[in-house]
């Protein structure tokens, strides 16, 4: 059995729809190990399963580490920022089959949007919105005080993220091109991507399994280069974006009774951190006339170091040790200083 008092510090998980990432931390903040996977899917395929996919994820870390996972605990503290970790039954669900792993002596799960929060600010004290293959928000004080969303998609009033902007953007590209809708540059847009004739046809594939649904992501980049050409509805569907990434940082504001003091709002998800000027710019505008006192921040370091910061958070706080884990990794800023 591996010595509880030579273990290293944090295992820390960030567990997102598309990709997930593991880092072995040590006590001090030194990075000693990292490995990255796919997507986390709790909902399709249980908790414990999709506990279970990330073991060779962990394996790699402490093999870095020349570690041994079936040694016994490989770290002091496990702290996991997992995808659709949204009600609290799914949170006890995914942490007793955390914990039957045995990878760490002490286990926390939290969504994966508080990782995010953790990695943009020096506390927890803040607000983030994730906008990546969906949306969500979360907000945090000190004391121990959240503010949350069910984050359960169209279900619970969600809008946009990356699947919801490539949807939108084929459903306004199939209906201008069915005379339902008006005409927009997305169609031909669309269709060049594919090398396909029309949107119409991309559905047609799609729903003929000759085109995975999955590369619909592929159409976001598509809807920002529409719309820097000008095209209405791509801008719209942008201007759009905007306002509910705003309506949930503000709501999760008006929750803690921060509407009216100086704190972060950290934006981060790969819509975001694309750092499109022309979301970003509606982004801070719109804040600013809501929260005028709030700062706009992208997050462009892997969540997974938010996930270790609240890891060591767990251990004591060294500021020392955080400071050595921040410098391995690129740390939030100000949007306007990432242009």
């Amino acid at each position: 059995m591996q010595q509880l008092e030579q273990l290293p510090g944090v295992l820390a998980i960030d567990a997102g729809n598309s990709k997930t990432d593991v880092a072995l931390v040590g006590a001090d903040g030194t990075v000693l190990g990292h490995a990255r996977g796919g997507g986390f899917q709790p909902q399709t395929v249980g908790a414990e399963a999709a506990i279970g996919e990330l073991a060779p994820l962990v394996a790699s870390v402490a093999a870095q580490a020349g570690l041994d996972p079936a040694a016994g605990p490989l770290v002091s503290h496990v702290s996991a920022c997992l995808a659709n970790a949204d009600l609290p039954v799914e949170e006890a669900a995914l942490l007793a089959a955390l914990t039957d792993r045995g990878w760490g002596v002490g286990n926390a799960v939290a969504n994966d949007t508080f990782g995010l929060l953790r990695a943009g600010t020096d506390g927890p004290r803040g607000v983030a919105v994730v906008c990546g293959a969906g949306i969500n928000c979360a907000g945090l004080l000190p004391d121990g005080r959240t503010a949350r969303f069910l984050a359960l998609g169209k279900l619970s009033g969600d809008w946009g993220g990356g699947s919801g902007l490539a949807g939108a953007a084929m459903w306004h590209a199939v209906r201008a091109e069915d005379g339902r809708g008006g005409p927009t540059a997305l169609s031909v847009a669309i269709a060049a991507h594919f090398g396909l004739p029309s949107a119409t046809s991309l559905a047609e594939e799609i729903h003929l399994g000759r085109v995975s649904g999955t590369r619909l992501h592929e159409l976001v980049p598509v809807l920002f280069a529409a719309a820097e050409a000008g095209d209405e509805t791509a801008l719209a569907l942008i201007d759009r974006q905007a306002d509910e990434i705003v309506r949930l940082a503000v709501v999760a504001l008006g929750r803690l009774d921060l509407l009216g003091e100086a704190v972060p709002v950290v934006l981060g998800g790969g819509v975001l951190a694309s750092r499109q000027p022309l979301l970003l710019d509606n982004v801070t505008a719109r804040l600013a006339a809501a929260a005028p006192l709030a700062e706009a921040r992208v997050v462009v370091a892997p969540p997974v170091l938010g996930a270790a910061l609240l890891g060591l958070d767990q251990l004591g706080g060294d500021p020392v040790a955080q400071r050595r884990l921040r410098a391995a990794y690129a740390s939030a800023a100000p949007v306007g200083a990432l242009r």
